[in-house]
């Protein structure tokens, strides 16, 4: 299940201008992954063993406590909690962890217009916002995989790697996986 983004006329405007367009970027964003979701796990498939999906639809909620105001994310928990209390929760989260400097390169290689001026300040809050619900998540399995210096096009190699990672047993809880092929 790949995030639909392309199609959201809130995200330009978001970039240009986040105080006014954060509310119905994150509605529109809620809406749309429930949406997916739903269509997803209501369509039973017999050769389906499981499912893998870019986002967790708790996704939804970490951008929206660190983009909208008091009253805006008040309102906005109360429709995710709607939202949210239908989906599954997955069996395992996998953060694919990278510094923010690696982040904001790939970001720029990624080449959408509307985020080449994204601010390092905003994308620490994000990543310290999606480390913060890790660190909350003591009933799930969850991976936090340090990917800094792995490229899954140019190394396939690097892919293989991450997918045994994501094939293993673990309890539950979080787990921190050090890219072997880093230097430190």
């Amino acid at each position: 299940v790949l995030e639909r983004f392309a199609d959201n006329p809130f995200l330009p405007k978001f970039y240009e201008d986040q105080a006014r367009y954060a509310f119905p970027l994150e509605l529109s964003f809620l809406a749309d992954r429930y949406q997916q979701l739903k269509t997803h796990f209501s369509t039973p498939d017999m050769f389906k063993t499981f499912t893998v999906a870019d986002y967790f639809i708790f996704k939804s909620l970490i951008f929206a406590s660190k983009n909208l105001e008091t009253l805006e994310f008040g309102l906005y928990s109360k429709l995710f909690s709607i939202v949210s209390s239908v989906v599954p929760k997955p069996d395992m989260i996998v953060y694919l962890y990278l510094s923010l400097e690696n982040l904001k390169k790939n970001i720029e290689k990624r080449g959408r217009p509307y985020e080449q001026n994204i601010q390092f300040d905003y994308l620490e809050k994000i990543q310290q916002g999606y480390l913060e619900y890790l660190r909350q998540q003591s009933d799930l399995r969850v991976l936090v995989i340090d990917t800094n210096g792995m490229d899954f096009i140019a190394r396939p190699s690097d892919y293989l790697w991450l997918k045994g990672l994501t094939m293993q047993e673990y309890p539950l809880g979080m787990h921190f996986i050090q890219n072997p092929g880093q230097v430190v």
